[in-house]
């Protein structure tokens, strides 16, 4: 080693201090790189991620070989900087190399290449797969050695393999990622997912027309106004019955009517020959399955029973499409059907709402758990039928009633947000 010139042994101690930040870049990038941005790229036929991707399919193997690389070319450098100090400065040499060695490597072989890999994890480990891949090919034997030495010091201590894909995501991690890490996706398109994921989460009952808004056809009705309520009907669709829509006949489809001969009559006769047999749904019904199950049967409207078979509401698959989409006739923080902004701040809301509608429109937090609609919350939470002028405070908003009729709050009014120890 004396033979050796001083300016060897420093080009050989810089150029391990390089695979050093090699090492240790390529690890902080291959580890926190976006997952499914590699997949992205590596479909799109990107060579780099396409390895970078067999790499990180066994992540045990791969630090494995970072570190047993890293670890030989620190300690090379340590032995190589301990001879060519000591040959400079004597005993002295050991201490001024080892202090000297710890900056350098501290500085530029670990937190100034980890922290643009961290920065920019795409630009460094797709080039660093091209290195690495052949490397773990040709140290395997080596490889498999260490991490089997590894994994029995972990099996002394308790650790056991987890079972299952720890990348998977569930629904509300997915609903997670949408929220923060979906900035490149316009935010209509992103709010569409998420709504979708949230669409689990409620039933069908959360968003029916209550029996008693329910809009038909009585085939009871005299012949002439039975007419005039086929011209004024302002839906395309109508539940048909008779006398009550407890004892529905079907469902019509108004353009049916459209090419009836002028000699024939429209009466009950004939749009008994038009109708479709009702299609029934249960009240608990997700909203996800609901919404196959219309396209399933090919319908458009259900009927909502309860657990005795009782028709409860009307649930219609424009109906579920708006909980994704959102109203088609309104935009966010405009009024809808039911929920009117006030020129003074306050909302007027229809206390027939449902809870989640409310929750969706408003972004509030309502417990939905016991009660489906705001008029339901109100009284459950007063423990009696309110009048109109009483007020209550609920989840931090303070609401007037309005309006009371048929036992059923019809007009609330939220004042304002009352302070909590929350806000």
């Amino acid at each position: 080693m004396d033979d050796i010139p001083l300016s060897l042994l420093f080009s050989a101690l810089g150029i391990l201090l390089v695979f050093s930040a090699f090492f240790s870049s390529s690890e902080t990038a291959l580890m926190s790189i976006n997952r499914y941005r590699l997949m992205h790229l590596a479909r799109e036929g990107s060579r780099g991620a396409r390895l970078a991707q067999s790499l990180l399919e066994q992540p045990e193997r791969l630090i494995g070989l970072i570190l047993l690389g890293n670890n030989f070319v620190n300690i090379s450098a340590s032995a190589l900087a301990t001879i060519a100090f000591v040959r400079i400065a004597g005993e002295a040499g050991v201490l001024i190399g080892t202090a000297l060695l710890t900056v350098v490597v501290l500085i530029f072989s670990e937190v100034a290449p980890k922290t643009l890999a961290a920065l920019r994890p795409e630009r460094v480990a797709l080039p660093a797969a091209y290195v690495l891949w052949p490397m773990l090919r040709l140290a395997m034997p080596l490889v498999r050695l260490v991490n089997s030495l590894a994994a029995g010091v972990l099996w002394l201590v308790g650790h056991r393999e987890p079972k299952g894909d720890a990348h998977t995501l569930s629904a509300p991690e997915l609903r997670t990622l949408l929220e923060e890490g979906g900035k490149l996706i316009p935010d209509k398109h992103r709010q569409m997912l998420i709504n979708i994921l949230a669409l689990e989460e409620a039933r069908v009952e959360d968003i029916m027309v209550p029996r008693n808004e329910i809009e038909g056809i009585d085939l009871d009705a005299d012949p002439a106004d039975l007419r005039q309520r086929l011209a004024d009907f302002p839906f395309g669709r109508a539940p048909v019955y008779r006398g009550s829509i407890d004892h529905v006949v079907g469902v019509l489809n108004l353009r049916s009517l459209l090419g009836t001969p002028a000699e024939v009559t429209i009466d009950a006769t004939h749009i008994e020959t038009k109708v479709r047999k009702p299609y029934f749904v249960p009240e608990g019904t997700h909203l996800t399955k609901q919404m196959l199950e219309f396209q399933r049967v090919k319908r458009r409207v259900g009927l909502v029973v309860d657990e005795y078979g009782d028709i409860v509401g009307l649930v219609t698959l424009p109906d579920i499409l708006e909980e994704i989409v959102g109203d088609f006739v309104s935009a966010p923080g405009q009024n809808t059907r039911r929920i009117i902004h006030n020129a003074d701040g306050s909302l007027l809301i229809d206390g027939r709402t449902p809870l989640h509608n409310v929750n969706r429109h408003l972004g509030w937090e309502l417990p939905t758990d016991e009660f489906s609609t705001l008029s339901g919350l109100i009284v459950g939470r007063l423990e009696a039928l309110p009048v109109a002028g009483d007020e209550v405070d609920i989840e931090g908003l303070q609401m007037r009633i309005e309006q009371v009729a048929d036992n059923v709050v019809r007009r609330v009014r939220v004042l304002k947000r009352v302070a909590t120890e929350a806000d």
